[in-house]
């Protein structure tokens, strides 16, 4: 089953993917897309190692006539470049800065560059916990929705 996965920008603002329903719930849908390099959409990509694809599952929660939706139908995913960004933010921003800082005080405090590397590391494991606890105020502010035809 071929899926279609493109990445386009409408106004600049929504940031779009086209998928395949996996999974409808009450008020859910769980979208699988296909996210693709450049080079994996090439003629050649299949004898190349460095074409790249993944599949991902997209969890849609609030959709409130989940129930038009069937398995296997094509939709397209969106969610604004505002809450692109916030993802981007919590997922790579602040475990980057919280690492880079750890790594650095540890280094000046001790001079032990495998300790400063180790602390370095084991400091993101509280940082993922809080998120993970946090989970359901997170999904309320990285909202995604089904774009209606």
């Amino acid at each position: 089953e071929a899926i279609s996965a493109d990445l386009s920008y409408r106004n600049m603002r929504d940031v779009r993917h086209r998928g395949v329903v996996d999974e409808v719930g009450e008020q859910y849908v769980k979208v699988r897309i296909v996210q693709t390099s450049a080079c994996a959409s090439c003629k050649i990509a299949n004898h190349c190692t460095t074409s790249e694809m993944k599949v991902k599952t997209i969890d849609v929660y609030g959709v409130e006539n989940a129930s038009d939706y069937v398995k296997g139908q094509e939709v397209v995913v969106c969610a604004s470049m505002d809450v692109a960004r916030r993802a981007l933010l919590f997922g790579f921003g602040i475990p980057l800065v919280l690492l880079v800082a750890v790594v650095a005080l540890m280094l000046c405090f001790t001079g032990n560059e495998g300790l400063s590397a180790l602390t370095g590391l084991l400091s993101l494991v509280p940082y993922y916990i809080i998120l993970y606890v946090f989970r359901s105020k997170l999904q309320k502010k990285l909202r995604f929705w089904i774009e209606n035809k």
